[in-house]
């Protein structure tokens, strides 16, 4: 195996003295996993942050061996660790990647949205600029590994304005006068998930995430894998102070 690379640094774990294994998102290859020699030292661990692209070479002599790993940095968005909001929603994201994405398995569209919502953090003059487009990530990574919702239609009527809520157990869109009699128990469906150019306050931000997080508690983030959430509510704890 040899694999040269753009990439995504999504997460990096200490191993052995000195090392890193890290796993990092590419355009064709999808997650791959490295060792890094020497990932813990001073001149590598600023590379190795998640969120930052880099040239990334992957070498194994067998599939069943653990790749070396060799990065290049292209660009960082280390300097974003100083901003709460910034460092956790990239956290959020990344852990979200690594820890969703069966390895070597393809997501083009994946890599290019992450990289698109990462960016928007790192330039969006406020983070409504850039938390409605988590969102988004978060439900176009569902839908790539199959859970998708439908909000195209209300499920109970067939009619595609005015819908306002979602199924919990289906994961399908209600219309505001189908739904209205059992609201309470419905998720609300933020207008800017299926209008263009929709304004998308924090409340509504809110409730997306509200909408994203039932459902991948549920059906991805199960088993060992539901520690990830703990990154996503410390991203949700900041972004409600802002509401």
């Amino acid at each position: 195996m040899q694999v040269r690379s753009p990439a995504i640094i999504c997460a990096m774990r200490a191993h052995g003295e000195h090392g890193a294994i890290v796993r990092a998102l590419t355009p064709e290859h999808g997650l791959l996993a490295g060792y890094v020699r020497g990932g813990r030292s001073r001149r590598l661990r600023p590379v190795l942050v998640p969120g930052n692209l880099v040239e990334a070479e992957f070498r194994a002599r067998t599939a069943e061996q653990l790749p070396a790993l060799i990065v290049e940095l292209s660009h960082s968005r280390a300097g974003l660790l100083a901003e709460p909001l910034a460092a956790s929603a990239i956290d959020w994201l990344s852990t979200l990647t690594a820890v969703s994405l069966a390895e070597g398995q393809p997501y083009p569209r994946l890599y290019d949205a992450l990289d698109a919502t990462l960016a928007a953090i790192e330039y969006a003059p406020s983070a409504r600029g850039w938390a409605a487009a988590a969102v988004r990530y978060e439900l176009l990574l569902m839908a790539e590994l199959g859970y998708a919702l439908d909000l195209s239609a209300c499920t109970a009527t067939g009619a595609r304005d005015d819908l306002a809520y979602v199924s919990p157990k289906t994961g399908a869109a209600v219309s505001r006068t189908a739904g209205a009699p059992y609201a309470g128990r419905l998720l609300p469906l933020p207008a800017f998930l299926i209008a263009p150019g929709a304004d998308a306050g924090w409340l509504d931000i809110l409730d997306g995430l509200r909408l994203t997080g039932h459902f991948l508690a549920r059906d991805i983030l199960v088993d060992r894998r539901a520690d990830a959430l703990d990154a996503r509510a410390r991203m949700i704890e900041r972004m409600r102070r802002l509401a």
